[in-house]
């Protein structure tokens, strides 16, 4: 009987993960579940100091991890641990199913020494995170935050209907979207329904045929910052993207630009993001990640009026949690039955 350890947390929850397998692997198994505290409790970051340098974004205690697995051999979770030290300890495993987009919480390399196989779900979350970027770009073009923080004072901008001071359609509007990968891609579709022109800045990747056809344009990333009225954030981070939106970035978009962050903090300058806001450069952004999360409660930007803010929760939704549980499940059965991994990293 084949031994499973679950660990979960109150987003990815060890019951669906467990209802997920059983529904594709038959009950004749082994499984333990466990639930965490996040994302009531925050994230940890790599701490030498635990042996978890190597591993970023995850959540948990290494003994109490290891423990858990114990004899183990398949582990499936979403934000646990598994550095080098921890793997010696668990001769037994074998698989280890990750249901985000990228295994960060896992030493890759000590994974390959030790023999265990890693697999992930990527683009998980890619539906949830695009349809948050078109809320994210409606909510700043057309001021329904503006619109809502007045009201919440009891104040009644009218004003709102003025020509000078109304938002603007995204059918008269040109669209950046920096990063044509599972969220890019998913963002460029839905902004085709509302009949804006359409950019792609990407050097990795082409346009599909259907986004060629239907006048969408891959362009410089310059040509972009400077035809553009609204910019929309989706690559990784890597050493090109890190802080590429900066003070030089910045300065060649077109005065009175909307930026939408929903990728991630790291892409972004937020002192040079801030200066820019104050300006009037960038008219209005909406950011979602941060370099620092949580936020400091004195952080400047929590401070201007032109800024919406929320915490890190674009890729999450009910069916996050159901499709990603569906991933990790298929792996696990493919691995039960001798058949290579979907998605090994």
């Amino acid at each position: 009987m084949r031994k499973i350890a679950i660990i979960g947390d109150r987003f990815m929850l060890p019951e669906v993960f467990r209802a997920k397998i059983e529904e594709a692997c038959g009950d004749n198994l082994d499984i333990r579940t466990h639930e965490t505290a996040w994302p009531d409790e925050p994230m940890q970051f790599g701490d030498p100091a635990l042996g978890l340098d190597k591993v970023k974004e995850y959540f948990g205690d290494p003994d109490e991890v290891v423990d858990f697995i114990g004899d183990g051999e398949i582990f499936v979770t979403q934000l646990s641990p598994l550095s080098e030290a921890m793997m010696r300890r668990l001769p037994a495993l074998k698989l280890v199913a990750v249901s985000r987009g990228g295994p960060i919480n896992i030493d890759m390399a000590a994974a390959k020494t030790h023999g265990i196989t890693v697999v992930n779900v990527p683009g998980r979350n890619a539906s949830a995170v695009a349809e948050f970027a078109i809320g994210a770009i409606l909510a700043e073009t057309r001021l329904i935050r503006v619109g809502h923080e007045a009201l919440r004072k009891g104040e009644w901008r009218g004003d709102l209907y003025r020509a000078d001071r109304t938002g603007r359609e995204l059918n008269e509007m040109t669209v950046g979207v920096i990063g044509y990968g599972n969220i890019g891609t998913k963002v460029v579709r839905l902004l085709r329904a509302f009949g804006c022109r359409i950019l792609v800045t990407d050097p990795y990747v082409q346009l599909s045929a259907d986004d060629r056809n239907g006048g969408v344009e891959l362009v410089a990333l310059d040509e972009l910052l400077s035809r553009s009225d609204v910019i929309t954030l989706h690559p990784r981070v890597t050493e090109e993207t890190r802080g590429m939106i900066g003070k030089e970035t910045i300065a060649r978009m077109k005065p009175g630009v909307t930026l939408v962050n929903t990728a991630r903090g790291p892409l972004v300058d937020y002192d040079a993001l801030y200066d820019a806001l104050v300006s009037g450069h960038i008219a209005s952004a909406m950011l979602e990640t941060f370099a620092v999360e949580p936020v400091p409660a004195d952080w400047p930007l929590l401070q201007l009026p032109n800024v919406t803010l929320t915490p890190h929760i674009a890729g999450a939704s009910v069916r996050t949690v159901t499709y990603a549980a569906e991933q990790a499940a298929e792996e696990v059965r493919r691995y039960i039955a001798g058949l290579p991994p979907v998605n090994p990293c």
